[in-house]
């Protein structure tokens, strides 16, 4: 396994604790860095000497994120589901501080409760930012990572190994990107790219706040085991998720156990479908309708500002 210092020389020398870092003077770009995962690996790769873009659809909460952080920082508010955009962003990012060495596809958010009461856009909201919007990153920085041969890091799911009722346009979405990850790495690693993919499981971030409020949710957190049900802070995953940037890993599990799960991923949908059907039993679908819609901060500022820019700008009518 590689380390990031197999990518040529950085652009500019590390200072401090950070200039023994081998990714100390490169380039790093964080999707769905205002919050949560997002801000907690853009510090953590600031720390180890990165140069980092932070971008995200909230540009007061990024720069808020920026705020303190050791090394050279650019805030550039983007949507990942606008392809310009991200071209612009990709364009903005090479001038300013280089071409970019590591790229995390971390922009997400969520809806729970039941599919046939989640409305038709937010459940295609979803797919567009998690998966499509995780394409679009990759399409407009590889570029960059051709030139540097850098690493691409897909963040997904433990929502890819068994889908849970109440959740399937995030499930799907993670389930897809997996997917994306896969078929992308074995295209660009001959031309020395690196593609990972992170398994995060349940992390202390605000899109799973009020998560024991979602029946199925519930059931399957409480029908683990005890250490499964542990909620991990951000920096947590960030420390795991920057220590598998620096080795190129092709696979990153946060909690690191997690790996051992990946030969029994076969009986996790059946183990899940059981587990939701006895919970539903107990409950009508049109009661968990009022648990439906969008999940933490982060999705609903999204979802805000798509519902605003969509009803600013209506489709032309054929």
């Amino acid at each position: 396994m590689s380390g990031i210092s197999g990518l040529g020389r950085p652009p500019t020398a590390g200072t401090g604790a950070a200039a023994g870092s081998p990714l100390a003077g490169r380039v790093a770009v964080v999707t769905g860095a205002a919050r949560g995962v997002g801000a907690a690996v853009a510090r953590r790769l600031s720390e180890a000497g990165m140069l980092v873009a932070l971008t995200g659809r909230e540009e007061a909460t990024l720069r808020r994120a920026a705020e303190g952080l050791p090394g050279r920082t650019l805030c550039v508010e983007t949507d990942v589901t606008d392809r310009g955009a991200l071209d612009r962003a990709a364009r903005e990012i090479g001038e300013t501080l280089g071409r970019a060495s590591v790229v995390v596809a971390n922009a997400g958010i969520a809806t729970g409760g039941p599919f046939i009461h989640t409305p038709a856009e937010l459940w295609q909201r979803v797919i567009d930012v998690n998966l499509t919007g995780s394409a679009n990153t990759a399409r407009a920085f590889l570029p960059h990572l051709a030139h540097t041969r850098g690493y691409f890091l897909q963040i997904a799911s433990t929502a890819a190994f068994g889908s849970s009722p109440m959740m399937s346009a995030y499930c799907a979405s993670k389930a897809g990107v997996e997917s994306f990850a896969l078929a992308l790495r074995g295209e660009v690693e001959p031309e020395g790219v690196g593609v990972g993919i992170a398994y995060l499981h349940w992390t202390g971030t605000d899109m799973i706040t009020g998560v024991d409020d979602h029946p199925v949710l519930q059931a399957l957190r409480r029908n683990q085991p005890r250490f499964a049900r542990k909620v991990h802070s951000t920096a947590e995953v960030a420390e795991w998720l920057t220590s598998g940037i620096t080795h190129r890993a092709r696979h990153i599990y946060a909690p690191p156990w997690l790996r051992w799960c990946q030969p029994l991923r076969p009986a996790f949908p059946a183990l899940v479908s059981r587990l939701a059907r006895r919970e539903l039993r107990r409950q009508s679908l049109s009661g968990l309708a009022v648990k439906a819609g969008v999940l933490g901060a982060g999705g609903r500022a999204d979802f805000e500002a798509y519902l605003a820019a969509t009803q600013a700008f209506p489709p032309e009518r054929p």
